[in-house]
């Protein structure tokens, strides 16, 4: 009561009113500062906490001092312009103060914040009344002076605490009303706390109209003040609101990608790229509800990304992927969220043809090996025992299509019979292209007739001419059939299975379809198995170099040793070279081979205690490379080897393929310090020419003319020939194949200059050690000598 009695019985109720005004604008002024510091980023946050002070300590300034010219105390009233100024500078700091604290991220700061404002109203309220001088006496009363300052303390708190609260409506005004109620419970409940007895004046004060002028003055400033900061603070949201969205627009101007700003589920901000995605222009997007554009599926993206859809302006339905980031305005008005969409018609075609790619063939769009084999297995897991027929196609004289009409023309043919072949299919029927010319195709069959007739159906359709640079052009098919389940019981074995027959096809005269036969592919089986062990071989260094020994009938001594190659099973058997040497040569194998056997047999030449010369056959394959003269060269210089200890031997029929190039390597060889011998000479072209080219350092006469020796006048004449052509060509004639002493007294008698054969020694692993033939020989030739 003593409270409302001050109120209305001391009190001017116009000016009380006037302060009641001041002060609740005032307080929600405060309030929305308040708010855009605690939301403001560090480098705005200086400018609106200056504003926020500056506002709070006028209002709370302001209050007082309207409410002071509304006091009626019945005496002179006098104030200090020290301490009144004082007063203000202690709202705006403490204030200021309270807001700094108020907007820390700690838990309780905003609690902390307002009580510091509280006490800032309450300093403010005493400091101001302490400049307040009366001709009177001036009695306080302590409770009532707590009662303030509790008031003040816990109204600030509150209002504080429901700032950090995010609220809207009338909400808002919560935090204002509970800052107007910790200024005005101080001031009225301070006020009650006074009693005033009057005295003599006090000298030295602003006394009557003087005073009530200079608080007029000094409250109308500090109002101007108010208001000054109010539109202040106003055109600076409206500039930071503009710049924020200036760097919103710039940002998603620049995206190649669609991009638009949202808020409440209105657009704000939209990119030409969306709304070419919306089919709309760009200004037509504004202020429209998002969910008239993106389903619920995109909208509803939250820091990751989804796929969802665009519904465009006709209705289009459009797939898009969706990023969505949530942001705060610089100013702190809110929060609002940035949609990046990309649209994936782009990405999803090319993901459908990537697809289509994995598994088609990019020419002729038939499935591929992957599909092929995908849809085998699949077969072969549902069959039930029912019968399908394999086909392995592969193209005839298609090669030639591309040599003579280019390699165009070529695709071009290889399109028009995987067309063909789709055109002519039946119910059931699959198609492949496994690579080049190679086709595989599948058919639910009844019988072998039923597999031969649906053969010669795409056999007809391959078949099938096609024009091509005014001329009709065409290619035949070899098709081999395996059966299921006749022909394998696994999907691997009959596709091999059906290659085996398309083999045998390819290289029959009468036929092009053949079905597999187990007994008559079994030697194109055992030809692959072969190959496969010439590769292990050489990789698991299982090949064996055996010497023969070369000796000289005039003096029967040692001359030199053949390297021959053997291939030594795990049984401890050997395959013959005439079995593995020509497969090697057709594989390419025969280039690795041959390079180890001939580093192999200099490396042991060149340990030998004897420096006999060592014979490595070249097959016509290495010899037609290059490459040749440079790795002799190496492997003589890794092992070191003298030159003229390494003889090649060639055979005639290497030279004739390519005359010009062969002459060319052998020369490089000869300037090494390498001979060159001849071999197997009478049995190939046995042309003068190839003498006559080449200065060949030695001729080997085949052993086959030493074999029918004893039986045939011709071959005699052959052998005397032959020796006769290498004395007149003074090119020494070595002699292989002599086995029996009838032979070698022959070739003595007509005056051959070396030997080799199993009369001397069969091959062994150390030729050195083969001496018991050569002592014999030497017997001989010494004997020869002493009857002559």
């Amino acid at each position: 009561m003593r409270v409302f009695s001050c109120l209305v019985e001391d009190h001017n109720l116009y000016l009380t009113a006037l302060a009641a005004v001041i002060c609740v604008l005032g307080a929600v002024i405060m309030a929305r500062l308040y708010r855009k510091v605690r939301a403001s980023r560090r480098r705005m946050r200086w400018s609106w906490l200056f504003l926020g002070a500056v506002a709070g300590g006028a209002t709370i300034w302001c209050t007082h001092f309207v409410a002071m010219m509304a006091y009626r105390p019945g005496v002179e009233i006098t104030y200090a312009p020290f301490l009144t100024g004082i007063s203000l500078l202690v709202a705006i700091v403490g204030c200021g103060l309270a807001m700094a604290m108020g907007s820390q991220r700690h838990r309780l700061s905003p609690e902390a914040g307002g009580v510091t404002f509280g006490l800032t109203v309450a300093a403010m309220h005493y400091v101001g009344m302490a400049a307040f001088t009366a001709d009177a006496l001036v009695i306080w009363s302590p409770v009532y002076v707590a009662a303030s300052l509790i008031a003040a303390v816990v109204f600030g708190a509150l209002a504080f605490a429901q700032v950090r609260n995010t609220v809207s409506g009338l909400k808002t005004y919560i935090a204002p009303g509970l800052l107007v109620l910790a200024i005005v419970s101080l001031h009225f409940t301070g006020m009650g706390a006074m009693t005033i007895l009057p005295l003599a004046p006090v000298e030295g004060a602003v006394t009557g109209d003087v005073a009530s002028a200079l608080l007029a003055v000094g409250v109308a400033v500090v109002g101007f003040l108010i208001l000054g900061v109010a539109i202040a603070s106003h055109a600076l949201e409206d500039q930071t609101s503009r710049d924020s969205n200036s760097r919103l627009y710039q940002l998603i101007e620049g995206s190649v990608d669609g991009m638009l700003v949202e808020s409440e589920g209105v657009i704000l901000i939209g990119n030409a790229a969306f709304a070419g995605l919306c089919g709309v222009p760009v200004d037509d997007l504004v202020g429209q509800p998002l969910e008239r554009w993106l389903d619920e599926e995109a909208r509803s993206a939250d820091g990751m990304l989804v796929q969802g859809a665009l519904t465009a302006s006709d209705g289009e339905a459009i797939p898009v992927e969706v990023a969505v980031r949530a942001a705060r305005r610089d100013d702190g008005a809110g929060h609002y969220r940035i949609f990046a969409v990309r649209d994936l018609r782009a990405r999803l075609a090319q993901e459908r043809r990537i697809v289509h790619l994995a598994r088609n063939d990019s020419l002729t769009g038939l499935p591929n090996r992957v599909s092929f084999l995908e849809e085998m297995e699949r077969r072969v897991a549902q069959s039930g025992g029912q019968q399908f027929a394999l086909f392995a196609i592969d193209l005839n004289r298609f090669k030639e299509v591309n040599d003579v009409y280019g390699h165009g023309v070529g695709d071009r043919l290889l399109i028009h019979v995987a067309d063909r072949m789709m055109t002519t299919r039946t119910e059931g029927d699959f198609v492949a292209r496994l690579g080049g010319d190679e086709f595989m195709a599948l058919t639910p069959v009844t019988s072998r007739l039923h597999a031969m007739e649906a053969a010669e159906r795409l056999r007809s359709a391959i078949m099938e001419p096609m024009q091509a640079d005014h001329a009709d052009v065409q290619c035949g098919a070899a098709i081999g059939i395996a059966l299921w389940p006749d022909d394998a019981r696994e999907a691997s074995v009959l596709i091999n299975n059906a290659d085996l027959a398309m083999y045998r096809a390819k290289a029959a005269l009468a036929t092009d379809v053949c079905f597999y036969e187990e007994a008559m592919d079994e030697a194109v089986r055992d030809r692959r198995r072969l190959t496969q062990g010439l590769r292990e071989a050489l990789d698991n260094d299982r090949f064996e170099l055996h010497y023969q020994v070369q000796a000289s009938l005039s003096t029967g001594k040692a001359t030199g040793f053949e390297a021959l190659l053997r291939w030594k099973q795990p049984d401890g058997s050997y395959i013959p070279p005439d079995q593995f040497i020509p497969l090697a040569e057709e594989t390419g194998l025969i280039l690795p081979i041959g390079e180890w056997v001939l580093r192999a047999a200099c490396v042991e030449a060149a340990s030998w205690a004897v420096p006999h010369r060592i014979a490595v056959n070249l097959s016509p394959v290495q010899l037609s490379h290059i490459d040749l003269p440079r790795l002799v060269h190496q492997i003589l210089i890794e092992t070191g080897l003298k030159p003229e200890r390494l003889e090649l031997e060639i055979t005639e029929t290497a030279m004739i393929a390519e005359m010009e190039r062969t002459t060319h390597i052998l020369r490089q060889l000869k300037l090494l310090g390498v001979s060159v011998a001849m071999d197997d000479f009478g049995t190939g072209y046995s042309s003068l020419s190839t003498l006559r080219a080449f200065p060949f350092d030695k001729i080997k006469l085949d052993r086959s003319f030493m074999s029918e020796l004893e039986g045939s006048q011709q071959s005699k004449a052959i052998i005397r020939a032959v020796l006769a052509l290498g004395e007149s060509l003074d090119i020494p004639v070595l002699a292989e194949g002599v086995e029996t002493r009838t032979q070698l007294e022959f070739l003595r008698a007509q005056g051959c200059d070396e030997v080799q054969g199993y009369l001397l020694g069969r091959p062994s692993r150390d030729g050195q050690n083969n001496t018991d033939a050569q002592a014999d020989l030497t017997v001989d030739a010494a004997e020869a000598s002493q009857a002559a």
